[in-house]
């Protein structure tokens, strides 16, 4: 959908919501992915495999919802069989069955698959259905309604169009699984870094969920590598290592292999495959350390929080540099429902101040929709 026509569409419903006084009015999508779903007649195969697949698989079960088998490209198909269905080649299947329904089943993050998956729905009905990283629960149009209050209350803090327009995109994609919501909301990390965080070369950098520093090396890019302290949290192992090589020597740089949390203590912590590791009651005992304790009362000019469904956690234990310094934040918004309203209120009542802006970054499904807060 050209990005023009979508704004011109946005504006059009918006007005004419406001004019009927709709519930929600930033809110097209009434039927559900699984609604969807649940009706048709056609054939629904699941495209990838892994934790994402099993909780499509879930709530399709939960719907009555019949699945007619599972698919991957044909690169990656070797013969093997997942949950008990024979994996087959993308190809098989659209030799085999002329109309059929795709559902996806795994992320996409950079363009050239992204550009895949769009071609894909060209070609065939595609619905990506969206569940929570971490968490229960759907994301449905009458979820949205039980907490229409909150959504409504963010969708009026926001401080700029764009914010409104992603807003408004990011929830009717997560209530109908249409990928074509994603394109017009998704804007550049350079453009965000440069309008919303505008790094200077004077920074103090607390990066939450550092993972191999990738952060670090985004903050350095837009520094010009200068920075003033940087402390960085990373509570898996694996990741940690690859982080402190990455740091080196490098001084006034300090890592710690900890869970970001509200208060000083020790949490299950559950080791996974790149970026999924997360608290978790089978989990090993880790050591977690609020924001707050670490600063003791020292400032912060930017806190970046990716911590795998803890941010509120995390946003608790940095409440008083918060309220006291105004530090730029970036903030996941994805990995629970709830956390698309509930963060932006959260942190609007710790600092009543920041400005709330909210971005997506190139991703299938809604992973990578942020928030930022500043009080310029």
């Amino acid at each position: 959908m050209n990005l023009m026509i979508w704004k011109m569409k946005w504006s059009m419903t918006m007005q004419n919501n406001q004019q009927t006084g709709a519930v929600l009015p930033f809110i097209q999508e009434t039927r559900s992915s699984w609604d969807k779903l649940k009706e048709e007649q056609r054939p629904i195969f699941i495209y990838g495999m892994g934790d994402g697949a099993i909780k499509i698989m879930t709530a399709m079960k939960s719907y009555g919802i019949p699945l007619a088998g599972i698919f991957a490209s044909d690169e990656f198909v070797r013969g093997h069989s997942f949950e008990g269905y024979r994996v087959h080649k993308l190809s098989e299947v659209e030799e085999a069955v002329e109309d059929f329904v795709i559902v996806l089943a795994f992320a996409a993050g950079f363009q050239s698959l992204v550009d895949k998956i769009v071609a894909l729905s060209q070609k065939h009905t595609l619905i990506v259905p969206d569940v929570p990283v971490t968490g229960g629960g759907l994301f449905t149009y009458e979820y949205c309604l039980e907490h229409a209050e909150e959504l409504q209350q963010v969708y009026d803090l926001l401080a700029d169009d764009a914010s409104r327009r992603v807003y408004a995109g990011i929830l009717n994609f997560k209530i109908s699984g249409n990928i074509d919501y994603l394109t017009p909301a998704t804007t550049p990390k350079a453009e965000i870094y440069k309008e919303l965080i505008r790094p200077t070369t004077n920074e103090i950098f607390v990066d939450l969920g550092a993972y191999n520093g990738d952060s670090i090396r985004e903050l350095l890019e837009f520094s010009r590598g200068k920075f003033n302290r940087i402390i960085a949290f990373e509570p898996d192992k694996k990741n940690f290592k690859k982080l402190t090589k990455f740091i080196g020597h490098t001084p006034a740089i300090d890592a710690y292999n900890c869970v970001a949390w509200c208060v000083d203590t020790e949490l299950p912590f559950a080791t996974k495959a790149g970026r999924q590791s997360a608290i978790s009651s089978d989990g090993n005992m880790t050591q977690a350390r609020s924001v707050d304790s670490i600063l003791d009362g020292e400032r912060a000019t930017i806190i970046k929080m990716d911590v795998e469904g803890a941010e509120r956690e995390a946003i608790w234990g940095a409440s008083r540099t918060i309220a006291r310094y105004s530090p730029r934040l970036m903030v996941s918004l994805y990995h629970r429902n709830e956390d698309i309203f509930e963060l932006p209120l959260l942190i609007q009542r710790i600092n009543p101040k920041y400005k709330l802006y909210i971005r997506h970054q190139l991703y299938i499904p809604a992973w990578e929709t942020n928030l930022y807060a500043t009080v310029e």
